[in-house]
């Protein structure tokens, strides 16, 4: 079973073939800002990031002979989590997302490959807006704002899964709280195979991150947004983009950061101290959400490989409950393994309506 899994980021595509559970080809692909400020959308990078990744293959000896092509989900309309079958709805809604993002992409460029493969399923799975939040979850102090989320479903999924093996037990009957420390931080309460509570960690909600705000003072945040100094975009931008340790410390390079603070840097340590902070108080406080019964906490994601964070979050969380860690991400691992799952039936297949 050959399977092409696509992940378009900011300014990189990620590709990966397997055949059956064994990667043949995993490649990163980078992006000039030059290259993109060619586009003035992000969906008219269609055909470049296409193109890129056929001349990967091509440039590999890889022929398009695939008995699947999934691609990383974009910011359409919440929906449950799982394997969905690409179908015209999706595409529909992948162009006209009301976030632009390039992961919106994911889904176009493999239902293009898989059209012109005879036998071929285009697929994507787990999409950052994966929404199986309890009701209870969804309401804040006005109506008019309900909690949604964008999180790093993919790879906290993986990596429920692969603890759970790993304890010789299924992740539908496991109790898990899981963060993926990135250029955004998520924070998933995992009741039983769903993930019953999650930040938005794109654009206001949560610790902030190298990147992020997270939350921040309604009051002070609405002074700012009719003080003039900042257009919409701008501000936009100081939730998310120039915002988190970007905005307090000029860099979202955590290694950078932990060398300032070996030299002595103590406004580095007080920043990213205090981000630390914030993240064990999200993680503390969704363990109320599964009443204190906690299986294991899972830390996840690029800053994972930083020792410092990891162990000065330990540190404040461990009490909690066993504390384990997956540097890194899974993403195009756990795309294959989907695709591979929905053609053998081992995942059911859903339909995006």
């Amino acid at each position: 079973m050959k399977i092409l899994a696509i992940n378009p980021g900011s300014t990189s595509t990620k590709i990966a073939v397997y055949d059956d559970t064994t990667p043949r080809l995993v490649r990163t692909l980078r992006h000039s800002v030059e290259e993109l400020a060619a586009f003035p959308h992000v969906t008219d990078q269609f055909d470049f990031r296409k193109d890129v990744v056929l001349h990967e293959l091509e440039a590999d000896g890889i022929p398009l002979q695939f008995d699947a092509v999934i691609g990383r989900g974009g910011l359409f309309k919440p929906i449950p989590g799982g394997v969905y079958e690409i179908n015209d709805k999706m595409l529909h809604d992948a162009i006209h997302a009301p976030r632009p993002h390039a992961c919106n992409l994911g889904c176009l460029i493999a239902a293009h490959l898989a059209e012109h493969i005879p036998g071929c399923r285009a697929f994507i799975a787990d999409p950052g807006v994966t929404d199986e939040l309890d009701e209870i979850a969804r309401i804040t102090g006005s109506p008019l704002m309900p909690r949604i989320t964008t999180w790093h479903a993919l790879n906290q999924r993986a990596v429920a899964r692969r603890f759970a093996a790993g304890q010789g037990l299924r992740y539908e009957d496991l109790d898990l709280i899981i963060c993926h420390l990135g250029g955004g931080i998520s924070i998933g309460t995992h009741r039983h195979g769903r993930c019953i509570d999650v930040n938005n960690a794109l654009d206001g909600e949560g610790p902030f991150s190298p990147e992020r705000a997270g939350t921040l003072p309604a009051g002070a945040l609405i002074d700012l947004c009719y003080s003039g100094r900042f257009t919409r975009e701008e501000l936009k931008k100081r939730i998310s983009g120039h915002a988190g340790l970007a905005a307090h410390l000029g860099t979202t390079d955590i290694p950078a950061i932990t060398d300032r603070i070996r030299k002595g840097d103590e406004h580095a340590r007080l920043v990213l101290d205090a981000m630390i902070y914030q993240v064990a108080k999200s993680i503390c406080a969704s363990s109320a959400v599964l009443f204190g019964r906690v299986d294991a906490i899972l830390l996840t994601g690029g800053i994972a490989h930083s020792d410092y964070v990891i162990s000065h979050l330990t540190e404040r969380i461990s009490f909690l409950a066993p504390v384990h860690v997956y540097p890194g991400e899974d993403e195009l691992e756990a795309l294959a393994l989907n695709a591979i799952g929905a053609i053998r039936n081992e995942l059911e297949v859903q339909e995006y309506c």
